[in-house]
């Protein structure tokens, strides 16, 4: 076990970085750092955002929504790099005031809209379309339902297994057993929705299977944390069926490239403005000529 005698102060005060990995970029209070408007495109939607797994949600919904024909999905996703602060800019937190990605500008009407918080960004484009979320309210609820567990769920998963197992300073053992074990346990919580069941809200992929695959679908492929292997992440066998199943999607791999700045550079599309974009700007294609 880890040394115990740390006491913690009557009040706590910031007066040392936490250390990690995002220890650069983590503070107690809100607000801009920095004054940096942000560009806008010629689509009515405008997309600020990085390829995390929260960002990764609203490129494949808004590629969705184009493979089903709603030209006005169009987008314009521009790079957001957290590592670098640009969520701190003025711009950026005037459309989110709490600094993460993803974030949506709407221009298509008279004044422009903006939406925060991935799930949000998911129920509000599934409203303005018509797409992705049931009509009957049964169906309805049980896909809402999903979603707001994702946006519980989540947070345990990466800042707090992820967090701990991958990226803090030091192995802590009794925050990684917690964690592991509730991650677990969210993976058990799912495998069991989707024995009977072929998407999340039942026979139709939704709002729901789109806010959870790119999290649970990445940690169910061991491609996060490189804890695969620790989590015996095969024995999820309808995780994996599901997983699988989702990542066939022609949409859901378009929208996995988009803002997406590590892996093979054939997979990273930095910024997003137009459909040719997948064959014509792709890192592999564009960083030789820069």
């Amino acid at each position: 076990m880890t040394d115990t005698t740390y006491v913690p102060p009557k009040v706590w005060t910031w007066n040392k970085e936490n250390g990690g990995q995002f220890a650069s970029i983590n503070r107690p209070i809100a607000g801009p750092t920095q004054d940096k408007e942000l560009p806008v495109g010629r689509h009515p939607l405008q997309l600020y955002s990085l390829a995390t797994p929260n960002g990764v949600k609203v490129t494949v919904m808004l590629e969705e929504l184009l493979a089903l024909g709603h030209k006005g999905a169009e987008y314009d996703a521009w790079l957001i790099k957290i590592g670098n602060g640009d969520q701190f800019g003025s711009g950026f937190v005037d459309i989110n005031p709490n600094s993460k990605i993803p974030a949506l500008m709407d221009r298509s009407g008279p004044e422009p809209i903006r939406v925060f918080e991935s799930g949000s960004i998911l129920f509000y484009l599934a409203e303005k379309f018509g797409a992705f979320l049931p009509k009957d309210i049964k169906t309805r609820t049980e896909a809402m339902s999903w979603l707001f567990w994702q946006m519980g769920s989540a947070p345990y998963l990466g800042g707090g297994f992820g967090h701990f197992y991958a990226y803090a300073p030091i192995k802590i053992e009794y925050a990684i057993d917690r964690f592991a074990m509730e991650t677990k346990r969210q993976l058990d919580v799912l495998d069991r929705r989707l024995a009977d069941n072929e998407y999340l809200a039942g026979s139709e992929y939704t709002i729901a299977d789109i806010a959870v695959w790119p999290w649970y679908g990445a940690l169910a492929k061991g491609l996060v944390y490189g804890a695969g292997e620790f989590l015996s992440v095969q024995d999820y066998k309808n995780v994996q069926r599901w997983t699988d199943q989702i990542a066939k999607r022609p949409a859901v791999q378009r929208g996995r490239m988009v803002n997406r700045v590590s892996g093979e550079p054939s997979s990273q599309l930095h910024e997003r403005h137009d459909a040719s974009d997948f064959e014509t700007k792709t890192q592999d294609k564009i960083a030789p000529a820069t």
